[in-house]
């Protein structure tokens, strides 16, 4: 039979940080054990495909960004299909089936799927399948695997139907007989789901062996320590188990050494669309006390210079290198110590099974092997378990092969979860825990991701600091625990840390006498307005503010800007303000106390509401620990403000921990103060967040 006998389906992903294109392309893969031929792009490719002509099926992969907007990818698709002159049988010649990602941590679960699934069905595109959401918080596989499972039997009878349509019954034969295939034929092709039972690729003696062994011999490998899990240690009833592994992703890079001369390119390369600037770090301030559970400091970056831009309320990113200590470990364990300054070249492999493969955006074309390695891949990213299939072909040790096995199989999804995504290791973890383990420089740049700016909410205002950005961050600590044998600092806010820290501590001998060997660190930026979180255009318009520890941070910038409009207009009428601030300690964690004082003073802010969790009280009825709690004292107020007087409510913080709980406040403060269900206050919220009035700006 020639090539097109294959079966025609167009699949299309849309990511942000590789999710979806990697689902993609285990859609992709699969296909072909099913006798179909899967038409992959990337959405934003709009010049490779056409879903106004399109007649076969089509499969969308589509994650979310975290602020729950489809990914940057898919912005010029969804503007498209929102057009409001587009008729509503646009699409009615479509079937289509649609896999959304996302984490239920926040707020929006899964709206870049659901925006682009209503808006097609708005259109008249039919499901040939029932389109899926799956959870990063409790693991994507969970759904995604039986979805995929699925799909095939709902794509052959679309496509069934299609030609049903077109009437060409002599086709309609050869993709039922292929509907049917025999048994045998089925237990070896469907790779994801009846997973060549732990066949492994090269069917070498050695590694035949291994899987031949019972679990009881290979315990004879590792010490008899065998009575708990752990990342390393497997119990029955996975010890026992027969497995199902993932397909081995087929390698697609090359990487060949070329000697020490050249130039790295710039940074900015590294990001589409925006331009970066590298700014000076003008000062520094630890904000909290030495005793304080967490360090908070604040930045000061000059950006007189630059064209640089930002409203309070705006967000920017910092491009940020990886741990250069950890780059060297890395390179060590690599065996490539002395080639971390050589310029290496990346190319696709010449051979590759894989489809459409092509150099990763974010890996320069020729760079040294430490830029790659410090400025491009996020290594302290959590191995998906494609990575760990790769790297069981790389481990010698016969008990560590089986347990790396067992943690990318379905049997070993729970201790997947527990010892390698709950614990957050990384690769060094890994590479640490597994020391037979020796992976090639191409599988890095195959498997990692892309190392993601990050992302700060601005905490000054233009108006009042013209040419300087102050922002306002904690130091994240990962502590030390079984599977991560040293503590860790964020890999940016560690970064930043370590950089400041002559600015923190001038009188620690900064190297040369006059101070000079700091002046020089700048650290690239670059802007990422939001188009929402802003004061109301309206300066008569009252505004709730809430903003536990450092969520307090672009409140400072809304009241610094307010300061200044209420100096130079003094005609004009100003709402009231409130702030809702907590923290743990009144004497350790309390930012930005003194400024706050003076706001309050001088009229910029007219209510002042703190907590404290951790401060024990002599009070005889215990004050309220959280700011979810002191809200609830002034519901009447907070009602008001936002019924009455239509005002705003702006929250920023922790997602899981406290924005959740102050949406829970207000909808039983909207319930107790209209007399009405939680049902009718939910969908009033509902409204404030769609008139733009109820603005979050959150973190997990």
């Amino acid at each position: 039979m020639g090539c097109n006998s294959k079966r025609r389906f167009l699949l299309l992903y849309a990511t942000q940080k590789g999710q979806a294109k990697a689902i993609a392309e285990e859609i992709w893969q699969q296909a072909g054990a099913h006798g179909l031929e899967a038409d992959m792009h990337c959405i934003s490719e709009m010049d490779k495909y056409n879903l106004e002509t399109e007649k076969d099926p089509v499969v969308i992969v589509i994650s979310t960004t975290g602020t729950g907007d489809p990914p940057d990818t898919a912005r010029k698709f969804v503007k498209k299909i929102q057009d409001t002159t587009l008729p509503p049988d646009h699409f009615a010649h479509l079937q289509y089936g649609l896999l959304g990602l996302g984490d239920s941590e926040y707020m929006f679960f899964c709206n870049g799927g659901k925006t682009v699934d209503r808006r097609l069905q708005e259109l008249g595109a039919q499901h040939f399948y029932d389109t899926g959401l799956a959870d990063d918080c409790v693991g994507l596989e969970l759904v995604v695997d039986p979805w995929i499972d699925g799909l095939w039997l709902a794509l052959k009878e679309a496509l069934l139907l299609q030609k049903e349509k077109e009437g060409m019954n002599s086709v309609v034969d050869a993709v039922s007989s292929s509907l049917s295939p025999t048994p045998h034929v089925v237990h070896e092709l469907n790779l994801s789901s009846e997973v060549q039972n732990l066949k492994l690729e090269d069917e070498g003696a050695r590694s035949s062996d291994v899987l031949s062994q019972k679990p009881d011999d290979i315990n004879l490998v590792t010490p008899a320590r065998n009575t708990e899990p752990s990342l390393v240690n497997s119990v029955p009833p996975v010890s026992q188990s027969a497995l199902n592994i993932p397909a081995l992703p087929p390698e697609y890079i090359e990487v060949q050494f070329q000697g020490t001369h050249g130039k790295n390119p710039h940074l900015s390369s590294l990001i589409s669309e925006e331009t970066t600037f590298e700014v000076p770090v003008t000062k520094a301030v630890q904000l909290t006390r030495e005793d304080a559970i967490k360090t908070a400091l604040l930045l000061e970056l000059d950006i007189s210079d630059t064209v640089f831009d930002y409203q309070p309320g705006d967000a920017f990113c910092v491009l940020c290198p990886n741990n250069a200590n950890e780059v060297e470990e890395l390179l060590y364990i690599l065996g490539l110590s002395e080639k971390g300054d050589d310029f290496v070249c990346v190319k696709v492999k010449q051979d590759t099974k894989k489809k459409g493969a092509s150099r990763p955006q974010y890996i320069p074309e020729r760079s040294t092997l430490k830029f790659i390695l410090t400025w491009c891949l996020e290594i302290r990213a959590v191995p998906k378990k494609a990575f760990l299939r790769a790297l069981v072909e790389c481990t010698s040790d016969a008990g560590e092969k089986r347990r790396l096995q067992e943690l990318c199989s379905r049997q070993g999804a729970s201790d997947y979860m527990r010892f390698i995504r709950d614990s957050n290791v990384c690769l060094l973890d890994l590479l640490h825990a597994f020391p037979s383990c020796k992976p090639s420089l191409n599988l890095l740049i195959e498997h990692l991701p892309k190392l993601q700016a990050r992302s700060y909410s601005v905490s000054s205002s233009n108006l009042y600091q013209p040419g300087k950005l102050r922002f306002v961050f904690n130091i994240v600590e990962f502590p030390a625990c079984p599977t991560r044998p040293i503590s860790r600092k964020g890999v940016c806010t560690g970064w930043l840390a370590e950089l400041v820290a002559p600015l923190l501590h001038p009188n620690k001998n900064t190297m040369d006498t006059k101070g000079e060997s700091f002046s020089t660190a700048k650290i690239p930026i670059f802007p990422r307005p939001n188009n929402t979180f802003h004061l109301p255009a309206d300066p008569s318009v009252p505004f709730v503010m809430v903003g536990p520890g450092t969520g307090i941070s672009p409140f400072i910038g809304f009241l610094q800007h307010r300061q200044k409009l209420r100096e130079q207009h003094t005609d004009w009428e100003f709402g009231e303000t409130w702030l809702f601030f907590g923290c743990r300690h009144q004497d350790r964690d309390y930012l930005f106390k003194d400024e706050l004082r003076c706001f309050l003073e001088n009229g910029t802010l007219t209510h002042l509401k703190v907590c404290f969790s951790r401060d024990s009280s002599t009070a005889e009825v215990a004050p309220p620990k959280y700011v979810q709690d002191i809200i609830r004292l002034y519901a009447k107020e907070v009602a008001r403000v936002l019924l009455e007087e239509k005002g705003y409510f702006y929250i920023c913080g922790d997602k899981k921990h406290m924005a959740d709980g102050v949406s829970d406040a207000v909808v039983d403060i909207l319930s107790m103060e209209m007399e009405a269900d939680k049902l009718e206050a939910m969908k009033i919220l509902a409204m404030l967040r769609e008139e733009r009035r109820y603005l979050q700006d959150v973190w997990s």
